[in-house]
């Protein structure tokens, strides 16, 4: 039995039967009170009738009577107003600061067997990658089920969300700036996230609109602003590039990165930065504008166009400088990667974009352009289908990904409306 517990089952009033005090008197709680986080009693602004009275004021919680001088409450004023002590287990007789006794309400025999074991059961041990109703979700109606992901998908957006402003605070509110950044941290993928953001702001992107029309510049640019030019080397390609860096760092004064920030370890060659930095170049080649460009595409297949752009041709048989490969092939973004840059990149900056102008429209269309995308594949969605769930689009899947990791792997199933609705049957 723990507090959390006793607090939710007061504040949803899970209670079977007509309340009675300790010394005998019949309660009706005409409102439960509002649940307080900080220090002090845990429920503030209850209304009451007991007996023939009614009280106003604030409720305090315990496993037993007995916590009550544990917490050592009886020197602490803030408790002298409470106008009722509620327990699982009444133990003992207490007083407050002032010497009187508090009404006390035993919950114990207002539990009803099937509310506690629903909860032992979701608080019971499981595997690392296991859910904890599991076994229960075929219990539970599919409108809860897509009630809960319509508003986990907007919590779940909200959280990236936190990337997007600090980058907006850091450009003083550029969104152009911000749109930029972002996109080159999403490009670099979980390993090089960090570097690709670097990379953006060592690289001014009004630089770089200068030679919107000559990629190979845009590309030396880039790749010589992230410490990959350095050295000697065979391939007229990168000699190039070196040549053309030379020439617009000693106009710009710019200051390369340091190249050992790249890893290039454990990644499929496709995603190795070098490819990487190719294809953000010619991202920024085709839209100088990003944000703006962004902003009036509506539909997902434009965006997807527009984010899956192709290495140079150099690449085709290359992965590394000099190094030619097995096999040769188009370098694109490809349309998962792309899906992935909508989901993780544009979504969260379009809905930050919608909270700060006030406009529904945009924070609508954000989640609207997820519900587009396929659903996700991934070791947590593949545990969430052989529970009996399956995503039908991205919209779903980020929210199952947010539910799993911020609930399921937490036990805050009473935070959840499915915990909820498997916790109230009786």
């Amino acid at each position: 039995m723990t507090e959390s517990f006793l607090h939710y089952v007061w504040q949803h009033q899970l209670l079977s039967g007509g309340l009675t005090t300790t010394d005998g008197q019949p309660v009706v709680v005409l409102r439960a009170g509002d649940l307080n986080h900080d220090a002090g009693p845990d429920f503030f602004n209850a209304r009451l009738r007991i007996g023939e009275m009614e009280w106003a004021g604030n409720i305090e919680v315990h496993v037993r009577t007995s916590d009550w001088k544990l917490h050592r409450h009886t020197q602490d004023a803030a408790y002298n107003n409470i106008i009722l002590h509620v327990v699982y287990e009444h133990d003992c007789d207490i007083v407050l600061q002032n010497g009187e006794a508090p009404l006390t309400l035993e919950l114990k025999p207002w539990l009803h067997p099937s509310l506690i074991a629903n909860y032992d059961s979701l608080m019971a041990p499981t595997t690392g990658s296991d859910i904890p109703c599991r076994h229960r979700l075929g219990d539970v109606p599919s409108f809860v089920v897509n009630s809960n992901l319509e508003r986990l998908v907007v919590e779940r957006i909200e959280a990236k969300s936190e990337t997007v402003r600090r980058m907006l605070g850091e450009s003083h509110g550029g969104w152009e700036d911000t749109c930029y950044w972002l996109m080159a941290r999403y490009f670099g993928g979980k390993v090089n996230a960090l570097a690709f953001e670097l990379l953006a702001k060592a690289t001014d992107q009004r630089l770089l609109a200068r030679w919107k029309d000559n990629p190979q510049r845009t590309e030396a640019l880039l790749m010589g602003q992230a410490g990959l030019l350095d050295g000697f080397f065979a391939d007229d390609y990168p000699r190039q590039l070196q040549a053309d860096y030379v020439a617009l760092k000693t106009g710009a004064g710019l200051k390369p990165m340091d190249g050992y920030l790249w890893k290039f370890h454990r990644l499929r060659p496709s995603n190795f930065p070098t490819i990487r930095i190719s294809q953000f170049a010619r991202l920024v080649s085709e839209s100088s504008n990003l944000f703006s460009t962004l902003l009036e595409l509506t539909d997902v297949k434009q965006i997807e166009r527009l984010f899956n752009q192709q290495a140079a041709d150099y690449w085709k048989n290359h992965y590394q400088f000099d190094r030619v490969a097995a096999k040769s092939m188009v370098k694109r973004v490809g349309r998962m990667q792309a899906d992935l840059l909508i989901i993780n990149a544009w979504v969260p900056l379009l809905f930050v974009y919608g909270c700060e102008h006030g406009s529904q429209a945009h924070k609508d269309q954000a989640v609207g352009l997820l519900s587009q995308l396929p659903p996700e594949d991934n070791a947590i969605i593949r545990v969430w289908r052989q529970a009996g769930i399956e995503p039908t689009n991205a919209a779903e899947s980020q929210a199952l990904l947010h539910l799993y990791n911020n609930y399921c792997q937490n036990r805050r199933c009473l935070d959840c409306r499915i915990g909820f609705h498997i916790l109230k049957r009786v």
